[in-house]
């Protein structure tokens, strides 16, 4: 594991390896795997569990973490090859991150998409350039996926039903309104991390158009035929919802209206009632509800689902401290690995 960019990059083994020492962090909160180590966390959008699970998380394993903000506290950067740097980037990729391999033993990155075309933000080229020039590992902080997110959840859905052995659950990952067109980063994580675990996954969503990209839809294709489980589109609300185990819930824009996004507000305006609601819930085999955070509530959830005994979204948030000390362990213990071989 030389970077964590993707969990579809890991084998299951690693995968499990990782949860079980995230449970072993969150009895035992503090450690030394990170003893004289620090990382670098840069982030090109705002974050709040993000970034202070990642600091603290590198402070309890005896690390240090730096903080940067590319066009606030430190240089824009460029990352295409070839362009004439006459314009607000003050630095090149190629340089920013050998430089920093220099100084720290890990980068984080956080970066959205620009909404404006897909086919260029789907290439990852921000979180693919900090990988391609980096010489320490790389760990995505979200981009167009969100990994840290996805163990998390996991373990989080591990800890409730009292069993690593997810599979036979019904599993249900639906869209919700939002009165902006947002990242599909969670939804492709949260598809591709449960039907990984093997359960039986429904992806509810308005119409055709809210389908994610075919990169993930391939992953959780691929996930069901190797782990198990199951994998069905559906644009139907109480079919979707009956019997479900786990109800998990996200906002984003549809991806043929991506950069025009004032033509797909009149289509996500009309399915304001994907919300949330006891109602639907009620329609469930006593499922736990769960999100990412943020969160608008009486938008994408009600109160009473969100104050419910059956959401876990605050352990869920919890977790990333865990997950995330358990990936920048293990990467560590590559890095210095991988040092020892070289000697």
């Amino acid at each position: 594991m030389n970077h964590f960019l993707n969990t579809q990059d890991l084998s299951r083994a690693e995968l499990d390896a990782l949860l079980a020492e995230a449970a072993r962090y969150k009895r035992h909160p503090a450690g030394d795997a990170l003893k004289g180590k620090s990382i670098a966390l840069v982030f090109f959008n705002a974050s709040l569990r993000t970034r202070t699970s990642f600091e603290l998380g590198a402070f309890q394993l005896g690390g240090h973490a730096v903080v940067l903000q590319p066009g606030k506290d430190a240089w824009p950067i460029e990352f295409d090859l070839g362009t004439v740097m006459d314009g607000d980037a003050e630095e090149h990729i190629a340089e920013v991150a050998r430089v920093l391999s220099r100084y720290v033993d890990m980068i984080g990155v956080r970066a959205f998409p620009k909404f404006v075309d897909w086919s260029l933000d789907r290439q990852d080229r921000v979180l693919r350039g900090f990988a391609k020039y980096a010489t320490v590992p790389v760990i995505n902080m979200e981009t167009i996926t969100h990994p840290c997110q996805e163990l998390a959840h996991a373990m989080a859905l591990q800890e409730h039903f009292g069993n690593a052995d997810l599979r036979g659950k019904k599993y249900v990952l639906t869209w919700t309104y939002h009165p902006k067109a947002l990242n599909t980063a969670v939804a492709n994580s949260a598809l591709t991390i449960a039907t990984r675990m093997g359960m039986d996954v429904t992806l509810l969503c308005p119409t055709p158009e809210y389908v994610l990209d075919e990169r993930y839809m391939g992953w959780a294709e691929q996930n069901v035929a190797e782990s198990g489980g199951s994998l069905q589109v559906s644009h139907d609300i109480e079919a979707a919802y009956a019997g479900a185990d786990v109800v998990y819930a996200k906002s984003w824009g549809a991806l043929p209206y991506f950069g025009n996004w004032e033509a797909e507000k009149p289509i996500r305006d009309r399915y304001r009632h994907f919300i949330v609601d006891e109602a639907k819930m009620a329609l469930t085999n006593d499922a736990v509800f769960s999100h990412c955070l943020p969160l608008r509530r009486n938008v994408k959830a009600t109160d009473a689902v969100m104050d419910s005994p059956r959401c876990i979204a605050i352990d869920e948030a919890e977790n990333r401290l865990h997950v995330q000390k358990a990936v920048m362990a293990a990467l560590a213990a590559q890095a210095a690995g991988n040092e020892g071989n070289r000697e």
